[in-house]
């Protein structure tokens, strides 16, 4: 069953063998309460494609025209470098808040997963994580942010019973 806060765009079916809505329902999901922010209040979409369509959007909203693994563009830029971004705020009576959409290509992924010789479902749900950090306002542009970003990656994925790709 899908998640009402997520939305979900399958352009390519090993996406669906890998149950990509399950696994992106509870990435964002144990993302979210771990920032104290309620998933009912929110809503993102979700694009899984290849490594051909994202290859084209990273080539139109970026400048380059190469495949990457996840993309994503918030709704609202909440980017406060140094430091945590405010958390959205939500109207309980109101529509969902648009966080954002995030894209994910299936051939890159699989590719880095095998390379770091980890579960494909594993790096996708660390890539999800990631993507929804960026839809909040974290960034690794600097030290100072990267580290405060890999830190909350990695203690949500401690939750969720993965490894913290950063530490070993």
């Amino acid at each position: 069953m899908m998640a009402e806060f997520i939305a979900v765009n399958i352009e390519d079916a090993r996406w669906a063998e890998l149950d990509i809505e399950a696994l992106a329902a509870q990435a964002v999901a144990a993302m979210l309460a771990h920032l104290d922010i309620e998933a009912q209040y929110c809503e993102v979409s979700l694009l899984a494609c290849d490594d051909a369509r994202i290859a084209d959007l990273n080539a139109e909203f970026r400048g380059k025209p190469t495949s990457t693994n996840v993309l994503s563009w918030p709704s609202v830029d909440r980017a406060t470098p140094g430091r945590h971004p405010e958390k959205p705020s939500f109207d309980p009576k109101g529509m969902p808040e648009e966080l954002g959409d995030i894209a994910i290509s299936f051939d890159t992924c699989a590719a880095e997963a095998r390379t770091a010789n980890k579960p494909v479902s594993d790096h996708v749900t660390h890539l999800l994580i990631h993507g929804v950090l960026h839809l909040l306002g974290y960034d690794h542009i600097s030290e100072q942010d990267a580290a405060i970003m890999e830190t909350l990656e990695g203690q949500v994925l401690g939750k969720l019973g993965i490894s913290d790709p950063y530490r070993g």
